[in-house]
């Protein structure tokens, strides 16, 4: 999730787009903007082709993490798992960078995905190819062996949210349930069949149906980091389990019983999940607070001040679920 100031500057007439797709091959005047939310993303088109242009600007994310994301990505393919490819530039690089005023921004250029976007609606059926899909992905983490760069540990990502709230210290709950977590986290068993590196945002936006072999093809792993493979379940089911991790709703019980037809899952991975969810809450929460730092500008554009007042509801309502939790 980046900063909105940067998302503000980054929109701003298209300009570092435009700067960037010009060290791949593109059709003229096919650039468009589609979405922003870690990164901004751009469609465009390539002999009528479609592709994505991605970049970040480098406080957001570093090069030596995308180099591990692409890495992990070439594994996953060269072993027969759907997701998106790279595509090289005119430069014969994957990734590229333009510096201006704000910083240096990293971009890569992905093929698009094949199949169908899914949403809310999915059948049980869908579900379970879903369920299937993240598990064959765990099995491929847990042979994975990075040559050199690594992607982030969940470590890496509670210091993160540490050295946030230090700037917050008016957040006592949040500081609280950070005390707490790190303190229950610590005490989870790590083996080779239980933690690895996994996608993080393995939801429906993230994932396109082929019906033809029920198999998903995969997009954005820039979330990717070395975890707990419970905690990867949790993150894809967010929108299905509910704040009381709602193991009898028909869509969770078919992912859990098309995952666990590939990997059987223990009753301590299902009696973490309540704890994995609360990190994704805590981390959502440091995020937005990062995101909402320095965005107070003059004469923002309407879609900036809607966000802002979204990121502030999330965060109020975060905020209630921690003095619950107390």
């Amino acid at each position: 999730m980046m900063k909105l100031n940067t998302m503000d500057k980054g929109l701003a007439s298209d300009v570092v787009a435009k700067s960037l797709i010009q060290n791949w091959e593109h059709d003229e005047g096919t650039l468009k903007f589609w979405r922003a939310s870690s990164n901004f993303v751009y469609v465009f088109e390539n002999n009528q082709e479609q592709y994505f242009l991605r970049f970040s600007l480098d406080q957001e994310n570093s090069i030596g993490q995308i180099q591990a994301e692409l890495e992990f990505m070439e594994y996953l393919e060269s072993n027969r798992y759907p997701c998106v490819s790279p595509i090289l530039s005119k430069n014969g690089k994957y990734i590229e960078t333009v510096q201006n005023s704000e910083g240096k921004y990293f971009s890569v250029v992905f093929s698009s995905a094949k199949g169908i976007a899914l949403d809310e609606d999915i059948n049980e059926l869908q579900c379970e190819d879903w369920g299937r899909s993240l598990a064959a992905l765990h099995q491929l983490s847990r042979e994975y062996e990075p040559s050199d760069k690594k992607r982030s540990i969940w470590q890496d990502i509670l210091r993160k949210i540490d050295a946030m709230l230090q700037r917050y210290p008016e957040e006592q709950e949040a500081i609280e349930e950070l005390g707490k977590l790190t303190e229950r986290l610590t005490s989870f068993p790590i083996s080779d069949s239980n933690f690895g590196l996994i996608h993080y945002d393995f939801q429906l936006d993230n994932i396109f149906y082929q019906e033809n072999n029920r198999s998903f093809c995969v997009i954005d792993f820039d979330d990717a980091v070395y975890s707990w493979y419970a905690q990867d379940i949790v993150t894809a089911l967010d929108d299905f389990l509910g704040d009381d991790s709602n193991l009898e709703d028909p869509k969770v019980k078919s992912f859990l019983k098309g995952y666990s037809s590939v990997i059987p899952l223990e009753e301590e991975d299902i009696s973490q999940f309540p704890y994995f969810r609360r990190f994704m809450k805590l981390y959502t929460f440091s995020r937005l607070l990062w995101s909402l730092e320095g965005c107070e500008v003059e004469e923002s554009p309407d879609w900036l001040d809607g966000l802002k007042s979204k990121f502030n509801r999330v965060l109020d309502d975060l905020r209630q679920g921690f003095r619950e939790q107390h």
